[in-house]
């Protein structure tokens, strides 16, 4: 099982892609979900991407396909800070119970598995049709390097706000998970190599380590 990408609530827009681009990485293409009310911003390295994600179209993001998904409460501008503002998806296969989602956008006959868990822990999928960024297609190649130097994602650690216990799928996820007083998305790349880190806090509930 490896992590294909990981998304975060950002405002319509998503201007927060500006601090990654401040920082040293390269913006890859960004595309709307028709039918699921969505849109994004991302930024691809070697093995997985990070996609930047909000709210394009509120009508499309409560219909009825896409209202189990709980992305609405998910993505919503003004929320309590009980919902976690991240995804994280894996690829090919997950050990752990998921359901098929299938959104407009995808081809025919292509599911996304989403696992039952709260809200307020990052929203568990899987795709079977995931690929590393570095193996895409000529037509689909997206920039990899970066002027910061970051090469691929090698650990996630997740911090929650206080919970009596963790879903198993979070358990199954192989996650590094932590119990805090605010959501935070740690993200390694390289295996830390350099020892530095970026905190992009407040704008964004994440830093990286590299």
């Amino acid at each position: 099982m490896q992590i294909d990408h990981i998304f975060i609530r950002v405002s319509p827009g998503g201007a927060e892609a500006e601090l990654l681009r401040a920082f040293g990485l390269s913006e890859g293409s960004g595309n709307t979900h028709p039918g699921q009310g969505t849109a994004n911003r991302r930024f691809f390295f070697a093995n997985a991407f990070i996609e930047l994600l909000w709210i394009a179209d509120a009508e499309e993001v409560a219909n009825a396909q896409t209202r189990p998904t709980m992305l609405r409460e998910r993505l919503s501008a003004g929320d309590t800070g009980v919902a976690s503002p991240f995804g994280i998806c894996f690829r090919p296969a997950v050990p752990f119970a998921t359901w098929d989602y299938a959104p407009a956008y995808l081809p025919s006959g292509m599911t996304i598995g989403i696992a039952d868990a709260p809200l307020s822990e990052p929203m568990w999928f899987s795709t079977s049709a995931g690929k590393a960024p570095q193996h895409f297609a000529d037509d689909r190649r997206q920039p990899l390097d970066h002027a910061a130097g970051l090469g691929s994602i090698t650990s996630l650690r997740c911090t929650m706000p206080s919970l009596t216990a963790f879903s198993p799928a979070a358990l199954a996820s192989g996650i590094q998970l932590a119990q805090g007083d605010a959501h935070l998305l740690e993200i390694s790349f390289d295996h830390t190599a350099r020892g530095l880190s970026k905190d992009f806090r407040p704008a964004l509930p994440l830093v990286f380590h590299y």
